[in-house]
């Protein structure tokens, strides 16, 4: 079971409202808006998404990697590289 399933509906409902955000940008770009003006709502999708992956990070940590650590050994150990790496990439982004 993932460990974001309890939250399943809640990811599904922000993961709609980054959709409407990154329409609305392929509308302002189409509507030949503002440059500034699209660098700031790309800004905002940007954080919904950083915000979105945190959360996630959160869950997975909470139950998928603590559930591991619990059992120990290799499975563990993997886990846990896989979260740093995962970590990694985000700080980077």
């Amino acid at each position: 079971m993932a460990g974001y399933s309890g939250t399943k509906q809640d990811h599904a409902m922000r993961l709609r409202r980054i959709e409407g955000q990154v329409r609305g940008l392929q509308r302002m770009v189409e509507d030949d808006k503002y440059c500034i003006d699209i660098l700031t709502q790309v800004s905002a999708a940007t954080s919904a998404l950083k915000s979105f992956s945190l959360s996630l990070l959160e869950e997975h940590l909470a139950h998928c990697v603590a559930e591991a650590t619990r059992k120990g050994g290799p499975e563990a150990e993997a886990k846990v590289k896989e979260a740093s790496d995962a970590i990694a990439r985000l700080v980077r982004s």
